[in-house]
C-alpha cells in the first residue's frame, strides 16, 4: 500500500475504531433498565445482567480466532463490514425483540460481531511498518479510550428521552461504521499475501491458542499478557466496590476517578508512548508499565485490607490504569512483529480471545475471592500474577533499545 493510501487508511481506521467503541458503550447505562423490563417478577436483575455479559464475552472469545482467521484468508474489509452490520442487527434485536430470548440472542450476536476487533488490529499491522506498530496500537487504544468515555455519557443523556434511544443510536453508529468501511476503506491485505487455505486449526479457539502458546517467540509474551490481564479484570470489575467499602465513596467520586483513569489512558497511549518508545525501547516500557501496575495493586490491596486512605486508592488506581496502557499497546506491537503478514488476523484473534476469555472468568473469580477470602485477597493475588508477568517479560522480551521510532508514522 502506498504512503498516501496508508495515511488515509490510518485516519479512516481511527474514525472506524472510535465510532465502534462509542457504539458499543452507549448502551452501558441503560442495560439494566432494558433487562428489568423483560424479567418476571422476583427475578434477580444483577444475576441476569451478569449472565448476559458473560454470554457476550464468551461469544466474543469463541468468535475472535474465527474472524481473525477469516480476515487472513478473505481480507480485512469483509470481516469488518460483516461485524459492523451484524452488530447493528444485534443491538436492534436486543432493544426491540420484546422478551428474554431476544435479550440473550441480541447479546450473542453482539458478542460474535465484537470478534471483528482482530481484523481492525490486523489492518493496522498491514499498513504500518513493524517498528511503528506499538506506537500506533497506543494511539488506537487512546481513541478507543476516548470513545469509551464519550459513549456511556452520551447513552445516559439520550436515555432521559427514552431507554430505547441509545439502542437506536448504537445501531446507527454500527451501520455508519459498516458503510464507511464498505465505501471508503481500501483493502489492506492483497490477494497474494493472504493465507491460501483456511484450516480448522486456525479458526478453532482451543487449537489456535494451543498453536500460539507452542511457538517460542509468542509463548512468553502471551503468558505475560494473560498474567496482567487477569488482575486488570479483577480491578475493572471490583474497584468501585472497594472504593465504596473501604473509603465510603459515593457514585460521583467513583465516576470522577473513572474519568481520570480514562484521561490518563488517552495521555499515555496517545502521546506518552510516542515519546518513550524511541528513547527506551519496547522491553523497558513494558517492564516499567508492569512495575507501575504492581505498585498500584499493592496500594489498592493496602486500602482494601489495612489503611483506609482515599489518596492511596487514587494513586493506586492511576498507577494501574497508566501501567496497563503502557503494557498492552506496546506488547501488541511486539507480538505482531513475530508473525508474518498472513497471520496477523490469526494472532490478533488469539490476543483478543485471551482478553475476552479473561472477561468471562475475572468478574466471577474476583467476586468470589472478595466475598469469601477477604477484600484485599484479589489484589494481593493480582500482585503475585503481575510479578509472574514481569518475570516472563524479563526472560522472553529482547533486551536493549529497539528500532522503534526510527521511522515516524503519523
Amino acid at each position: 500500500m502506498s504512503e498516501p493510501s496508508s495515511r488515509w487508511s490510518w485516519w479512516l481506521l481511527i474514525a472506524v475504531a472510535t465510532l465502534n467503541m462509542v457504539g458499543m458503550t452507549v448502551v452501558i447505562p441503560i442495560l439494566p433498565f432494558i433487562v428489568r423490563d423483560h424479567l418476571p417478577y422476583g427475578a434477580n436483575l444483577a444475576v441476569w445482567v451478569g449472565l448476559l455479559e458473560a454470554v457476550n464475552a464468551l461469544c466474543a472469545f469463541l468468535a475472535s480466532p474465527v474472524l481473525g482467521g477469516l480476515s487472513d484468508r478473505y481480507g480485512r474489509r469483509p470481516v469488518l463490514v460483516l461485524g459492523a452490520f451484524g452488530a447493528a442487527v444485534g443491538f436492534l434485536v436486543f432493544g426491540f425483540g420484546g422478551g428474554l430470548w431476544a435479550l440473550v440472542l441480541g447479546r450473542v450476536i453482539q458478542g460474535i460481531t465484537a470478534g471483528d476487533m482482530p481484523a481492525i488490529y490486523a489492518y493496522l499491522a498491514d499498513i504500518t511498518p513493524a517498528t511503528q506498530r506499538a506506537r500506533r496500537y497506543g494511539i488506537l487504544g487512546a481513541v478507543s479510550g476516548a470513545g469509551f468515555m464519550v459513549g456511556p455519557a452520551l447513552g445516559g443523556l439520550l436515555a432521559v428521552h427514552s431507554t430505547l434511544l441509545p439502542v437506536v443510536v448504537t445501531a446507527g453508529a454500527a451501520t455508519t461504521v459498516g458503510l464507511l468501511t464498505l465505501v471508503l476503506l481500501p483493502e489492506s491485505l492483497p490477494v497474494g499475501r493472504r493465507t491460501r487455505h483456511l484450516t480448522f486449526s486456525r479458526t478453532n479457539p482451543v487449537t489456535a491458542f494451543r498453536t500460539a502458546f507452542s511457538r517460542p517467540g509468542l509463548r512468553g509474551p502471551l503468558i505475560g499478557l494473560m498474567l496482567v490481564a487477569v488482575p486488570f479484570g479483577f480491578f475493572i470489575n471490583n474497584y468501585s466496590v472497594v472504593a465504596m467499602d473501604a473509603v465510603s465513596w459515593d457514585a460521583v467520586r467513583v465516576g470522577l476517578l473513572t474519568s481520570g483513569v480514562g484521561v490518563l489512558d488517552i495521555v499515555v497511549q496517545g502521546g506518552l508512548l510516542g515519546l518513550l518508545l524511541p528513547r527506551f525501547g519496547e522491553r523497558r516500557v513494558i517492564l516499567v508499565g508492569a512495575s507501575a501496575q504492581l505498585a498500584g495493586f499493592s496500594a489498592v490491596a493496602t486500602v482494601a485490607g489495612l489503611v483506609h486512605e482515599p489518596w492511596l486508592i487514587v494513586v493506586g488506581t492511576l498507577l494501574i490504569g497508566g501501567g496497563e496502557g503502557m503494557v498492552t499497546a506496546t506488547l501488541a506491537g511486539v507480538l505482531s512483529s513475530k508473525v508474518g503478514e498472513g497471520e496477523q488476523g490469526w494472532l490478533a484473534g488469539v490476543v483478543e480471545g485471551v482478553q475476552t476469555g479473561v472477561g468471562v472468568i475475572a468478574p466471577l473469580l474476583v467476586g468470589l475471592l472478595y466475598s469469601v477470602a477477604g477484600h484485599a485477597t484479589p489484589y494481593w493475588l493480582g500482585c503475585l500474577l503481575i510479578f509472574g508477568a514481569l518475570v516472563a517479560f524479563d526472560r522472553t522480551l529482547p533486551g536493549g533499545q529497539t528500532s522503534v521510532g526510527q521511522h515516524h508514522a503519523p
